[in-house]
């Protein structure tokens, strides 16, 4: 079957099947439950977009004669259990609903973690991937103020990233984590959708804390965010620029082992595996037949829309699950692993914690059942999902604003590899000085934690010795990639520069 062909095909299947990924998918090209992406299989980790709880998160103050109506409900909150290190009370530890501007009903869910260090720190922002799993998955696993022990306590994270910054985390979209809608209608399917919720979201906080508007600003995240971060990045350099609302101070924005250029990443895959003796030499020359169709279906998905977008995801993905055929149960996140549970690792005690009365209470999230990822946010975004969302950045790294590009070595499913090509390819001024510059170590404690490659506002980084959760396998290597990133120099710091950076 030709490439035109196997693309009419699955636009034809999408156009007259009702939509449904099980329904969707010919028996040999449907990804096996240890090959899916992360929210596509994770039947006992979550659920359909929270609709109508029964006890639904507090309403924004109504409009009085005296004040406008407040779009935002926050309050601080002291989660039960936590012991050793500072005092939560000293510290503001905030959760939160915004009320969706343009949306029927919908609220966007959120924590606030003032840095430890110092309010003057830059505010960054992060968010996780799916599409539609929460951002608590980093608070409480990656890079949160805490983790969770077994017993459903909690320690303070030495290698939080509110050591060095006032900390967002958001679920989003709408259906992810906490956040809900008691109208379907504010599912959203594209990153316009998703960008526009988000600069609203950060105007009602600056708002709401306007003692961090004047902050330096971070855009961090991973994985699918390597769709969200880009777009969301634009957004709020757009909206400066026409002097909308509050002004954000971007100053940079941060992908960890991402997608976003889906037609160079998918063609690195059988590369990867090959380099990593996941495949053999014929895996991969039969594999790689099917590259050419997911091209031109990736082309047809930039000018024609829906259809052809659900269609590329589906010719795409034949080779990641061709892969993961042979591959068996090695865990895609990290391929020194084996893969144990639906999400290939057990984030169980999270979801336990989260799902307490008290916790819950303490949120202020009323009966919202928490789960980590939303198969129906999932399902609405396949259409955003072979998009390329590079195409955006040039325009920002022109204006100055940083952008640091970084994967853990031994990720399959948004590899080292793919992104290192992307950005290699990226066209704008500095991409030769970029293309030529020397690779160079990043030490953390005078050891090489990973590959650096540098040239004026753009950084790739390959760090070592971890999956696709950076901030999870390597927290102290991510805390100073943080660090060293925000202050301009990711070569380690002499110690006069240390002690310059801290005062």
């Amino acid at each position: 079957m030709g490439n035109l062909s196997l693309v009419l095909f699955f636009s034809a299947l999408l156009l007259f099947s009702p939509f449904s990924s099980a329904t969707l998918i010919p028996d040999d090209l449907r990804l096996p439950s240890s090959a899916t992406f992360p929210s596509a299989h994770a039947e006992k980790l979550i659920r359909a977009l929270n609709l109508l709880p029964k006890d639904p998160s507090p309403e924004p103050v109504a409009a009085t004669a005296d004040a406008p109506a407040k779009r935002i409900v926050e309050h601080r909150f002291n989660l039960v259990g936590l012991s050793g290190g500072v005092s939560v009370d000293d510290l503001g530890h905030n959760a939160g609903y915004y009320r969706l501007p343009h949306s029927h009903d919908a609220r966007m869910f959120y924590l606030f973690f003032e840095s430890r260090h110092s309010k003057k720190d830059p505010v960054v922002i992060w968010l996780t991937g799916g599409p539609g799993c929460s951002s608590e998955l980093a608070v409480f696993y990656e890079n949160g103020p805490f983790t969770i022990a077994d017993n459903m306590s909690l320690a303070w994270n030495e290698f939080g990233w509110d050591q060095a910054s006032n900390l967002l985390y958001v679920d989003q979209p709408t259906g992810t984590g906490f956040s809900y809608s008691t109208d379907s209608r504010d599912i959203r399917h594209d990153e316009s959708g998703v960008s526009d919720d988000l600069y609203d979201f950060l105007q009602a906080f600056f708002a709401e804390h306007p003692e961090y508007a004047n902050n330096d600003f971070y855009i961090t995240g991973e994985s699918y965010a390597g769709h969200y971060i880009p777009a969301f990045a634009s957004r709020v350099h757009q909206g400066n620029k026409a002097k909308e609302g509050i002004h954000i101070n971007l100053k940079g924005f941060a992908i960890g082992n991402g997608l976003t250029d889906p037609a160079i990443q998918y063609k690195a895959y059988t590369d990867y595996a090959l380099d990593n003796g996941i495949i053999k030499e014929s895996d991969y020359k039969k594999i790689n037949k099917y590259y050419p169709a997911c091209e031109y279906a990736i082309k047809l998905c930039g000018t024609s829309g829906t259809v052809s977008c659900l269609a590329s995801y589906l010719v795409c993905n034949t080779i990641f699950s061709s892969i993961m055929k042979i591959a068996g149960n090695t865990n895609y996140y990290d391929i020194r692993k084996q893969c144990e549970g639906s999400l290939c690792y057990d984030f169980s005690d999270m979801e336990k914690f989260l799902n307490l009365k008290s916790v819950r209470e303490s949120l202020g999230v009323g009966d919202i059942e928490f789960v980590s990822c939303s198969p129906t946010v999932y399902q609405a975004m396949l259409t955003d999902w072979m998009r390329n969302l590079e195409v955006g950045i040039p325009a920002l790294l022109e204006d100055g604003i940083k952008l640091l590009v970084y994967a853990g070595e031994y990720d399959l499913i948004c590899n080292w590899l793919g992104n290192s090509r992307w950005v290699h390819s990226m066209e704008w001024s500095g991409q030769q000085n970029f293309v030529s510059s020397p690779e160079q170590s990043f030490t953390v404690d005078g050891k090489e934690a990973g590959v650096l490659k540098s040239h004026g506002p753009l950084n790739f980084l390959k760090v070592h010795d971890a999956g696709h959760m950076v901030p999870m396998d390597q927290p102290k290597a991510a805390l100073e990639m943080l660090k060293r990133w925000i202050q301009g120099n990711l070569l380690e710091l002499s110690d006069s520069e240390s002690l310059d950076a801290e005062m």
